[in-house]
């Protein structure tokens, strides 16, 4: 006759502790041996605060099994301590979601009891977007830097900072850097400390959904990926009047230009301009860049330099000062044949290397793509986890 059992046996209790405002369901499951409700698991909430991982704490026992998704039914992975009593999320919870948890512990006496609980973190106040730079799949010049413009102030910078991951194919050495963008947001550009190698494939995760910027929430992965075309360096002289063309060691073209007019707000930027777009035929009007009424005109071939509206282009009407003078409101100015051989050779991304005694400044890191007129230590410097 086999010895009756007069104590019913010990269940883990599980607290969870995320960050959130919880309602929560619990199964009851029945213990077989005493023929009633045996007691569940306990599922705490304990932290209301938006953005930080989920955490399930088990007492008594360990932890067996513990899942939690969203309403999408995406998973929420996270791995369990050396003890098997405390499991954390990979990722932080994101504002304004619901999550289902389904949590399984193994009491002292080898039974399990699952739990199953809906939490809600509480709707951000504030969504932050961005814009990424290069597009994806896109093959760029050896000077494109990865670039963010944030569309609400980043005043969380280095939290931000560590959920971007940049991955290259050849280890390239690289750091972020935060600036202003001509807009006036914030943005943060990813920089090689030399350009960078033809071939080289890029990649950034920014896993951010969840995360606060300070001026507000991310809710949201974003993702881009490029490949680095071939090293094809575009030199101005404006002091010589001449462009050439660089590319992979050896010149390709070279073209006679005239630079801006020397003296007063229509001198060129000297430095290195990275192309940003070619953007074809566009109406160029001098009052949108505070010249006064000195030209409204159509301009083919216009390939963007930087914010502040520095192109070069066809400019047929100052023909005779190609090669001899410096006669534009700040643009890079040549005729339509070479313009249009100029426009069909480069690509966004390709660095102008402009020199010039009559020149108004350097190319701003933030006007364009101008991190480059900054030495290495100095963009170092800029990122938020230096």
């Amino acid at each position: 006759m086999l010895p009756i059992r007069t104590s019913r046996p010990t269940l883990a209790a599980v607290a969870l502790a995320v960050s959130l405002t919880a309602c929560s369901a619990q199964a009851a499951d029945k213990d077989p041996a005493a023929g009633r409700p045996a007691a569940p698991a306990a599922v705490t909430v304990a932290d209301r605060t938006a953005g930080k991982p989920v955490t399930v704490t088990a007492t008594g026992g360990k932890l067996t099994a513990v899942k939690v998704t969203d309403a999408k039914g995406e998973p929420l992975t996270g791995r369990t301590d050396a003890n098997g009593t405390r499991w954390t999320s990979d990722r932080k919870a994101a504002p304004g979601t619901t999550y289902t948890a389904e949590i399984t512990s193994r009491g002292a006496d080898d039974k399990e009891t699952t739990t199953r609980s809906s939490f809600s973190t509480p709707a951000p106040g504030k969504v932050n977007k961005l814009t990424l730079a290069p597009g994806k799949n896109t093959t760029v010049g050896i000077a494109h830097p990865l670039s963010i413009v944030f569309d609400l102030p980043v005043t969380k910078k280095a939290e931000v900072e560590k959920q971007l991951k940049v991955t290259t194919s050849n280890g390239t050495e690289g750091s972020w850097g935060w600036i202003k963008d001509w807009s006036g947001r914030d943005r943060a550009d990813w920089r090689p400390k030399e350009y960078w190698k033809p071939g080289t494939k890029v990649t950034l995760e920014a896993d951010l959904n969840g995360t606060d910027s300070g001026g507000g929430w991310f809710v949201r992965d974003y993702a881009t990926g490029f490949t680095v075309g071939d090293a094809q360096v575009v030199k101005v002289d404006l002091d010589g009047h001449e462009l050439t063309v660089r590319k992979n060691g050896a010149t390709v073209r070279t073209i006679p230009v005239s630079g801006g007019t020397p003296g007063g707000d229509k001198r060129s930027w000297r430095g290195t301009a990275v192309l940003m777009a070619k953007e074809g035929t566009i109406n160029m009007n001098s009052e949108t860049v505070g010249l006064g009424d000195a030209y409204d005109k159509m301009v083919d071939y216009s390939m963007r330099l930087t914010w502040s509206g520095m192109y070069a282009h066809a400019a047929p009407w100052n023909a005779r000062y190609f090669g001899n003078a410096n006669h534009s409101s700040g643009c890079i100015g040549m005729s339509d044949e070479n313009a249009a051989a100029l426009y069909a050779l480069v690509k966004p991304g390709d660095p102008f290397e402009i020199k010039g005694a009559e020149t108004k400044g350097t190319v701003a890191e933030g006007n364009g793509y101008g991190a480059w007129n900054v030495s290495w230590a100095d963009w170092k410097a800029k990122s938020a986890l230096n």
